[in-house]
């Protein structure tokens, strides 16, 4: 088969190779999947240029873990393992892998899958799984949003973020995005109530008032946004902003826990875990109609260098997806 192959740490130019791969075979409970779409994430760049080094023993300490990157995947199922009970020949599912999406065909644990949502594409598909779960788990869960709430979505026109505001408003919360001017009207069109130009106005300046804070930027201090927190409102900050090179966001993890030590506003960090059940929950939100992808731009299979280049460069729309 065709994949992306990935020895060694650096540039996506440099150290991706478009090769021929022998393909994969399922065991036990892992479903062997024709890939038919895959997509890029914030985490596929931090696993392509090996940083922030902190996170090497997660990444791999000298080179990658996974010689196949790539984790997002939506595809039809071509074989199954003996333990395999939820999945047969033929289904059309998408998921979250540990690495090896970028490829025509991967396998994956049963447990990580999910029906594919039928109002979408393989293509679409392919942009939810990570990006779709860490918005759900960290809009309702971290956030505990609820209806009537006002919630406020830094970074509201990325992958995760233009999630956030569909979840957020799916939940029937009043929803302000944070994005900066050419992104304006994507907000607007993914269901914001509000809309804040970064370029133009510090929301943590304003007089609004908000009972959660979804944070995907990391572009003010903590201190900041107690400012603009209701008294018994929450600040949620995504593990995913990028940081530094050797410690990533963990300085400001420090001081985000350091500020919930106060009293007063909740002060939280969050990470996502992937798990079948919230895949289930955004398929039906999908179906639905109260949440869509945003899809930026499609790439081939052989251009996921441009993609994962493009990744890199930051102020992504949306999400980039990239097609067998």
């Amino acid at each position: 088969m065709k994949a992306i192959v990935q020895r060694r740490y650096g540039k996506p130019g440099e150290v991706l190779e478009f090769r021929d791969v022998d393909r994969p075979e399922p065991v036990g409970d892992e479903v062997l999947l024709r890939v038919h779409a895959s997509s890029v994430n914030p985490a596929d760049w931090f696993t392509l240029v090996g940083r922030p080094y902190v996170l090497r023993p997660v990444y791999g300490l000298t080179r990658p873990k996974h010689e196949i990157p790539g984790m997002d995947v939506a595809g039809t199922v071509e074989a199954v393992g003996p333990g395999v009970t939820r999945f047969s020949l033929g289904d059309e599912v998408y998921g979250e892998l540990r690495g090896g999406a970028y490829a025509e065909y991967a396998v994956a644990a049963e447990g990580t899958l999910a029906r594919k949502p039928a109002n979408l594409g393989f293509a679409e598909a392919a942009a939810v799984p990570l990006a779709g779960i860490t918005a759900l788990q960290g809009i309702r869960d971290a956030g505990g949003v609820q209806a009537g709430h006002r919630v406020l979505v830094n970074g509201a026109s990325g992958g995760v973020g233009t999630f956030a505001v569909q979840v957020a408003r799916s939940l029937g919360a009043h929803v302000t995005g944070v994005c900066s001017t050419r992104n304006l009207d994507l907000v607007r069109s993914i269901g914001a109530d509000g809309v804040i130009d970064y370029t133009r106005e510090d929301f943590t300046r304003g007089e609004r008032r908000y009972d959660v804070i979804f944070d995907l930027a990391g572009s003010h201090a903590p201190a900041a946004h107690r400012r603009v927190l209701c008294s018994d409102g929450v600040y949620v900050a995504s593990t995913g902003r990028p940081g530094g090179s050797v410690l990533g966001p963990m300085p400001y993890i420090l001081r985000v826990v350091l500020s919930s030590l106060r009293g007063g506003p909740r002060m939280k960090v969050f990470a996502a875990k992937s798990n079948a059940d919230d895949l289930g929950a955004l398929t039906q939100l999908i179906e639905d109609g109260a949440v869509r992808p945003v899809i930026h731009r499609t790439y081939a299979l052989s251009e996921t260098a441009a993609a994962l280049a493009h990744q890199g460069e930051g102020h992504a729309q949306g999400k980039s997806v990239v097609t067998m």
